[in-house]
């Protein structure tokens, strides 16, 4: 497909795939990266690729083996897509934006945009201007600073990151954000891994994963949980299957059989290009979309029962006496779970959740692992307390082999949060600040990326800065998100590539071009490194090894430090040049403000970094009572009224986060299009609709408003009975932007009530 043709949707369908990987995900991924740039291009990204001292690959956030047990190629499919993707030899160039308005850039897809190459220039769209044109850095940032020294207060201005940024460049813009006076700083990790934090954080006093690598590897039982490992991160396979090969177990829990935890060939083994692979999961719960609660709910019951059948040889008694809380009125509550409302919420057979409980009771060392089925949910945040109160029981928590695994979604989303990119960073941190820079922060909690939304559409937030994300395409109820953004007076992004959120404009838009992740980087003193923090806390260099895609592009770092010396002056006074010119400044910095980072320079230089500590490893649990805590959470489960479904948002296997790279989902059987839904064939003969029938899909909400997708596809397919799925971004128009979890605010795009219409216009 050409680069400038937009997609057309062609739908056919195969049968879902049964396995994972091979060496069909070695040619789609050579493929892609060849259509992208240069044979030697393509080599220097992929031997380079999550090496000790490559490029670590800016997709997902799943960690390296230890130096020197890497494998020359330790990339997945959609890592190399990503990285080549990014390593592009298509530029996008001031003559690109005199051809096109913004209009009909507003009018293509994802797909199309993202096609179009490297931005190489700062454009602006001048108040009631139809195009970007080119702007000098220099006036950029005097306009942008401009704007924020005009605003009535800091509050007004709103400073968004991605997971893709890097700790340096984090650190700076939370510094930046914080010595211009607003704690405005929502994150990705708003709109998809807030629940854990918030969930972990009051259970065990740390809102991060407790396992590593090597954890994995030798646990007696692990649970895949709301996650879909062999499209979102492939290499998460490869760490279960020698799981596998050590003697452990896998359940995987979902709405929807994924091929990679069915069955893995392992493209660099000879078992996984000649042989069958590896089954992955030695049990599958095929489950209802938000019945994920009533499941781990269903398990302690059963563990508390087991105990009263033979008192003393089921639970940790020790661990539960001296490292937890709340015991006893855990267990009470516990035991008034009823077993008729567990197997209507989970749609499991009593038999199956045995099953489960056998395997729970023969492993000394459990893992649970999960994903965003499990946090995108109103009740979100007590399952996964729910989670951790299982774990609890029989000392699961803080053993090797045992332990809390949220697996993040993008690169550094966990570093960004560790560099202060958060609207409520504890006043510790804040103090730190203080000490080092010498100028007292904010403390009134910020906006998260939902009430920034808000703030937006009411007026109460009028400037928007962007780092390294596509906000309008991530986040829900896209109608109002875009209404927000078009009030703003100012929106400025700094990106790699074009993409939706550069065609939804405040009167005033700017975009910022930035080096990517394979680029070089030379400032000042010389050529710089950047570093990131994985899902398991390790902490490792980056090293771009390819020719910036232009003379005229400034580094993330660069860009921030520029942008806050214009802004603020000298008041503080903050050697932003020096910070420019050496990373390593920054990193001494951060060394004398976030625990954990103490002498960084020196630590990350060595191969492959080092991991931060997790006081839970200790027995140490950092909350009010000093210890992990037990909690009761009132069982719940979607309300769905008769004749809807509930829907996820789910992504397709050519598609990273927002930016489809092709229109398919190859191993759903789903080829030449987006607008699909995956709906059971029972569901369907309930509601009278055939096969392939073209539907609109309609949202209700509690204040009777309805919000609508049109002409999709429908497509028989085993979701399990009563749910849906289609891909987002397309439906995320379907999420009210009230519609959020308990305690975290986090958009339910796991459990959005709609119902199928016949399309009102066929396409």
């Amino acid at each position: 497909m050409s680069s400038n043709e937009d997609p057309r949707d062609d739908l056919s369908v195969t049968p879902p795939k049964t396995w994972a990987t091979g060496l069909p995900a070695v040619t789609h991924a050579l493929e892609y990266s060849l259509g992208q740039t240069s044979v030697r291009r393509t080599a220097l990204t992929l031997l380079n690729i999550n090496q000790a001292k490559g490029i670590d690959c800016p997709g997902c956030a799943w960690p390296e083996p230890a130096p020197g047990k890497r494998h020359m190629n330790e990339y997945c499919e959609n890592g190399a897509k990503h990285i080549n993707d990014e390593a592009t030899s298509r530029r996008v160039t001031a003559d690109f934006f005199r051809e096109h308005s913004i209009a009909e850039l507003d009018g293509k897809s994802d797909y199309w945009l993202n096609q179009q190459g490297r931005l190489t220039e700062p454009m602006v769209k001048r108040p009631g201007a139809t195009h970007y044109e080119p702007i000098g850095w220099d006036e950029a940032f005097g306009l942008l600073a401009r704007e924020l020294k005009a605003l009535a207060s800091p509050d007004e201005a709103l400073f968004y990151v991605s997971g893709r940024l890097n700790n340096e460049a984090a650190f700076l813009l939370q510094l930046f954000a914080r010595a211009y006076g607003t704690n405005n700083l929502p994150d990705c990790s708003n709109l998809c891994h807030e629940s854990s934090g918030r969930a972990m954080q009051e259970t065990l006093g740390t809102g991060k994963g407790s396992v590593s690598l090597d954890d994995i590897h030798h646990s007696d039982l692990i649970f895949v949980v709301g996650q879909n490992p062999g499209t979102n991160h492939p290499r998460m396979l490869s760490a279960l299957e020698e799981t596998k090969r050590n003697g452990g177990q896998v359940v995987a829990v979902n709405t929807l059989p994924e091929a990679g935890l069915m069955r893995f060939k392992h493209p660099q083994k000879p078992r996984g290009v000649i042989g069958r692979g590896t089954t992955i999961a030695d049990q599958f719960l095929h489950i209802r979309a938000g019945g994920d609660l009533a499941l781990f709910q269903a398990l302690n019951l059963m563990l508390l029962e087991a105990e009263d059948a033979a008192p003393g040889t089921v639970l940790d008694h020790d661990f539960i006496r001296t490292h937890t809380t709340g015991f006893a009125d855990f267990a009470e509550h516990t035991r008034k779970v009823s077993w008729e409302h567990i197997l209507e919420a989970t749609g499991l057979s009593r038999e199956e959740i045995q099953a489960v409980h056998d395997r729970v009771l023969q492993s000394r060392k459990v893992i649970v692992c999960w994903a965003m089925g499990l946090t995108q949910h109103k009740h979100g945040v007590p399952t996964i307390r729910e989670v951790v109160n299982f774990l609890m029981l029989r000392g699961n928590i803080g053993r090797p082999g045992a332990g809390v695994c949220p697996v993040r979604g993008h690169s550094n989303v966990q570093g960004d949060r560790t560099m202060g990119v958060w609207e409520q960073m504890p006043q510790r941190f804040l103090d730190a600040l203080e000490r080092e820079f010498g100028f007292t922060p904010p403390t009134r909690h910020g906006l998260d990326a939902v009430n920034g939304i808000r703030a937006m559409h009411e007026d109460r937030a009028k400037v928007f800065l962007g780092v390294a994300g596509n906000f309008v395409r991530a986040t829900p109820d896209s109608a109002v998100t875009e209404e927000a953004m078009r009030k703003c007076r100012l929106t400025a992004h700094i990106s790699t590539k074009l993409n939706r959120s550069h065609t939804v404009c405040g009167d005033t838009a700017l975009i910022l071009p930035t080096l990517g992740r394979s680029d070089r980087d030379v400032q000042a003193t010389g050529e710089q490194f950047i570093t990131v923090e994985d899902s398991m806390s390790e902490v490792h260099a980056s090293r771009g090894k390819l020719p910036p895609a232009s003379p005229d592009l400034l580094s993330e770092v660069a860009i921030i430090s520029r942008l806050a010396r214009t802004t603020l002056g000298s008041t503080p006074p903050l050697p932003w040049e020096d910070f420019e010119a050496d990373y390593g400044t920054v990193r001494d910095r951060i060394s004398r403000v976030v625990p954990g980072f103490d002498d960084f320079n020196s630590r990350v230089a060595e191969p492959g970094g080092f991991r931060l500590p997790n006081p839970v490893n200790s027995g140490v649990f950092p909350t009010p009572s000093g210890k992990a805590v037990f909690t009761c959470n009132a069982f719940t489960m979607p309300d769905v009224p008769k004749g809807h479904l509930l829907l996820q948002t789910l992504r397709s296997h050519d598609q990273w986060n927002t930016i489809p790279y092709a229109p398919n989902d190859r191993y759903r059987g789903i080829h030449n299009a987006r607008r699909v839904v995956l709906v059971n064939p029972a569901d369907l003969a309930a509601l009278d609709i055939a096969d392939r029938d073209e539907v609109d899909l309609v949202s209700i909400w509690r204040d009777g408003t309805e919000r609508r997708a049109e002409n999709f596809r429908v497509v028989g397919y085993p979701t399990s009975p009563g749910s849906a799925a289609s891909y987002y971004p397309e439906t995320n128009v379907l999420v009210p932007l009230d519609s959020v979890a308990d305690f975290s605010n986090c958009p339910t795009s796991k459990g959005v009530v709609v119902r199928l219409e016949p399309a009102r216009t066929p396409g």
